[in-house]
């Protein structure tokens, strides 16, 4: 692939705003109860109408930052908005804690039992509210925020199913989230709470989880940053990794933090070296760092955000230091990801494939899988290309 950078930007933009927000605008939005819909087969039908909290304000987070980011279309702003009312009616217990998940009317269906539904209502209120002025909804992002401030040595909480004492592990996902949540909401926040919650996530995401040695990134480590030799002290998350890392890189490069930049992308190289699949292509999803069998029985398959995430630090990290690797690695990624995920006849991205790289679940979205990756993800790359284009002119 030839380095047109103004071409692959055109490709990003063309295709996150003529194919994939069409997809979510037409099938998803729940006009008549409120909400989104994420449940949608290949053609964008309707299978189940069960609401999850973290798809709903990741939706909401969606159109509202590209209210911020790009233009303020009516449009998007009217989508934003349904969900924004929708979640803060029904969207919380009376404690102020996030749910997981609620029925289509809005009734709590699965208990608030981690911190990641606040940490995505932190993120989407904080947006909306940018994007829309509203006050309210300032106090909302805050309220969510703080909640997951105060939540974050302890996740689960109540609802945390192991015994206490016998072998306390931290998992990566609390500070990596956290990092980029903080960043987000940046003009929120005091410079003082600012400053010192990415100094503590950065520190902990790259002196705790990563293993210096072996250069990767581990999900569960104990509290003084130690491995554990069993399933979950083993576990590499190839893509939880790459994502940390280009979170990592975009907040040293407010600081002009070269070494960190370059320490981040160091951590990527090395966990695609370890992750990528020699006989069929593609990034594994979860990984034993010894080569012991994983314990996820899905451990093989390929997964859309795995492979999004990847490009995303690719595209920046190749921008931040001009590292060949990661020009290399980009191609890769990028050849394997448009000729397995994108389905040019309906639009959108398929979510998972089996090893081989069939299509395994013939969906647009489910559970898990709403509009926010692969949008997100078509963003910032068009957005790291264009600057790319810029600079070689």
């Amino acid at each position: 692939m030839a380095q047109d950078f103004s071409a692959l930007a055109a490709l990003y933009q063309h295709t996150l705003l003529n194919d994939v927000l069409p997809f979510w605008e037409k099938h998803s939005v729940d006009w008549e109860q409120g909400g989104y819909f994420t449940c949608l087969n290949r053609q964008g039908e309707v299978y189940d109408t069960d609401k999850f909290i973290w798809l709903q304000n990741r939706q909401v987070w969606t159109f509202s930052m590209l209210c911020n980011q790009l233009e303020q279309r009516e449009n998007w702003l009217k989508i934003a908005s349904n969900g924004a009312k929708f979640l803060a009616k029904h969207g919380r217990d009376n404690e102020g804690n996030w749910y997981f998940a609620l029925t289509r009317a809005g009734k709590p269906l699965v208990q608030p039992y981690n911190i990641f539904s606040d940490c995505f209502a932190a993120m989407a209120f904080s947006q909306y509210a940018l994007a829309s002025g509203e006050e309210w909804a300032q106090e909302v992002a805050m309220q969510a925020y703080n909640n997951v401030l105060r939540r974050q040595e302890h996740p689960k909480g109540k609802y945390s199913k192991t015994y206490p004492g016998t072998r306390p592990m931290k998992a990566l996902a609390v500070p990596m989230i956290l990092a980029n949540l903080t960043l987000e909401m940046e003009w929120l926040l005091s410079e003082e709470t600012l400053e010192s919650v990415l100094t503590a996530t950065v520190q902990e995401v790259m002196t705790d989880f990563l293993d210096k040695e072996r250069g990767l990134m581990y999900e569960n480590v104990t509290p003084d940053g130690s491995h554990i030799d069993c399933f979950d002290g083993r576990l590499i998350n190839p893509g939880h990794g790459i994502e940390a890392m280009w979170f990592i890189m975009d907040i040293a490069n407010r600081k002009n933090d070269r070494k960190t930049i370059n320490q981040a992308v160091d951590v990527v190289l090395n966990i695609l070296n370890f992750a990528w699949d020699n006989e069929y292509g593609g990034l594994y999803y979860f990984m034993d760092a010894d080569g012991h069998p994983p314990q996820q029985l899905e451990w093989d398959q390929k997964l859309w955000w795995v492979h999004l995430e990847t490009l995303v630090a690719l595209a920046m990290g190749y921008r931040l230091t001009g590292r060949v690797e990661c020009w290399e690695w980009y191609e890769k990624i990028h050849d394997y990801s448009w000729s397995h995920f994108a389905d040019l006849e309906y639009g959108e991205w398929f979510g998972y494939l089996n090893r081989r790289g069939d299509v395994l679940l013939n969906l647009k979205g489910g559970k898990w899988k709403g509009c926010f990756h692969v949008p997100r993800a078509m963003y910032l790359c068009w957005r790291q290309f264009e600057a790319l284009s810029l600079q070689s002119v």
